[in-house]
This record gives structure tokens, C-alpha cells and sequence, in this order.
């Protein structure tokens, strides 16, 4: 695989910045902006394109294997990486209790695109980053040659490939706001950016471990904590993959107010909290605020 396949499929970059009029932040002076990381590809959405494109040319060809839970954006993306170049993708899935269940829409758009499922139990799963234990499932897997990507797909190759994300908005932002999962995309974003630049991440999952983590990718990528950074933990909404009523009550005013359409489990926790941090009076008059757009909704998921 090399860069040359990877631009045949034309990718959209710089994704566009698109501004949009939101009362809630122009009563503050606030002016709200969307990187719109999710027109870059239909296929690989957002930032993962800028995630798997680096890992793809390291791949050379060989089966891709990955993991992720049921609803993992991650997981499609790779499997539609697949299909697009041809290569065999093998998804390694949390929960060996779903094997005999129906699959879910996400699940099965994987399989539509040619990626095998390999479900593994949660402790195993907890495991995987363990060299005995990943050696095991790529035996059991049959793949003990693959390229392995890691869950999220944030690797070192990922964190430098997402800087690319922060070099586009260097002197065109005050704050750059990212939905964080594995933080992969936020560490990159964050090494981007340029001075006087801050880059605000939102987890979507529980648990106040992220700021270690982006450390961790940061110091395997560029050797060190780079870019001005914080995480506010506050708008998980209980969980990865988890919503509530009131997130999907803003989600759709959001969209009706502005015709975009916004992704449940990352996006909508992203605006959900920017919102709330405009309110709280977070952001100075005349702050340049950029949402990145890191996904698009997925019909039926």
C-alpha cells in the first residue's frame, strides 16, 4: 500500500471550515466554527482517515487486525479501508457473548464489507495490549502475521498523522474542541497546533484515565507532552455508546437549527458541552472556537 493508492480514493484535505450562526454563542461573542472532518471521505469518516491512512501504508498490504466494541466507529472504517483497497481485515470484538446474537447494523456493515469477526471475552479483552495475550488471539485468529491496529486506531503513526489536523487551523482558531475516545486524534490535534492555540478535548467514556493516556501517545509520537492542552470529563453522558433523552433532544435541535447532521456518541457530547462551557462563560469575547466534526450519523446505528 502506498500514498499513491491512498490518494486514488481522493480524500478531501484540508477538510472545510465551515462558520456557523448559533445565538448561543454570538450573545457571548463568541464565533462558532466546524471543521468538517466528516466530508472527507464517505467511507473512512473524520478523523479516520487521518488515523488509518498512515497505518495503511505501514500495513504494505498484509491483513489488517483490529479491536473494538459493537458500536465501533473504528471497526467500520477499517473494514471499509478494506474493501476500498483490498486488503483482508479482521475485527476483534469485546464480548464473546455476542456471537450468537443477531448482529447490530454496525456489526454487520464490517461484515458487508468483507471484515471477519473474532469475538473474544471481556477479560481477554482488557488483555490485549499484553504481548502474550495478542499473540494468542492472532493465533486463534489465524492471522499471526497481520498488522495490528490498535483499538481507535491511536498509535504513534495515527498521533503523527492527526498533527496534520491542527496545522490546518494554525492562525485560523483560538480553541479547537475534539470529542476524545482513545485520544489518538486529540493528542495529534494538540501537537498541530500553534502558539496561543489551546485544544480542549471532550472524553466520551467515563473514568478520568485520558489525560495519562494522551501523555503516553504524545511521548511515543513526538517524545515528549506537546501543545497547550486540557480535557473537561463532565459530558460523557455515562459512558462510550451511551445517550440520554436530553442529548438527543440536542442533538436534533442542532441539527434543525443548522443542517448538519450530528454523530450521537462523539459529536453530540462535543457541541452538547460547548454549548454548556459557552453558557459557564468559558470562552472570552472574540474567541475564534472550532467544534471538529469527527464523524457523521450512521443510518440504523
Amino acid at each position: 500500500m502506498t500514498s499513491t493508492d491512498l490518494a486514488a480514493l481522493h480524500p478531501r484535505l484540508p477538510s472545510p471550515l465551515q462558520e456557523i450562526e448559533d445565538d448561543r454563542f454570538t450573545r457571548r461573542g463568541v464565533r462558532l466554527l466546524l471543521k468538517r472532518d466528516d466530508l472527507i471521505h464517505p467511507a473512512l469518516v473524520g478523523n479516520k482517515w487521518r488515523k488509518l491512512a498512515p497505518n495503511l501504508t505501514a500495513a504494505a498490504g498484509r491483513t489488517l487486525l483490529t479491536f473494538g466494541g459493537a458500536y465501533s466507529n473504528h471497526l467500520r472504517a477499517t473494514a471499509a479501508a478494506g474493501r476500498l483497497l483490498s486488503l483482508p481485515t479482521v475485527g476483534v470484538v469485546r464480548g464473546d457473548e455476542l456471537a450468537d446474537r443477531p448482529l447490530n447494523p454496525s456489526l454487520t456493515r464490517c461484515v458487508s464489507d468483507g471484515m471477519r469477526l473474532c469475538f473474544v471475552d471481556r477479560s481477554t479483552y482488557r488483555r490485549k495490549n499484553e504481548p502474550s495475550t495478542l499473540a494468542a488471539v492472532l493465533r486463534a485468529a489465524g492471522t499471526e502475521d497481520a498488522y495490528v491496529v490498535p483499538e481507535g486506531g491511536s498509535n504513534a503513526l495515527a498521533v503523527r498523522g492527526c498533527r496534520a489536523l491542527g496545522e490546518e487551523l494554525r492562525g485560523r482558531a483560538d480553541v479547537v474542541a475534539v470529542a476524545c475516545g482513545t485520544g489518538g486524534t486529540f493528542a495529534g490535534l494538540a501537537a498541530g497546533l500553534g502558539p496561543g492555540q489551546r485544544a480542549l478535548g471532550i472524553p466520551v467514556l467515563k473514568g478520568g484515565f485520558l489525560t495519562a493516556d494522551i501523555e503516553g501517545l504524545q511521548r511515543e509520537a513526538f517524545g515528549g507532552r506537546r501543545g497547550e492542552w486540557l480535557l473537561d470529563d463532565r459530558f460523557h453522558f455515562g459512558g462510550y455508546a451511551r445517550t440520554t433523552p436530553e442529548l438527543e433532544a440536542f442533538a436534533e435541535d442542532f441539527e434543525g437549527r443548522h443542517g448538519v447532521g450530528v454523530e450521537r456518541l462523539y459529536v453530540a457530547k462535543l457541541l452538547y458541552g460547548l454549548v454548556t462551557l459557552g453558557e459557564e462563560g468559558a470562552f472570552a469575547t472574540g474567541t475564534r472556537l472550532v467544534a471538529v466534526v469527527t464523524g457523521a450519523p450512521f443510518p440504523g446505528g
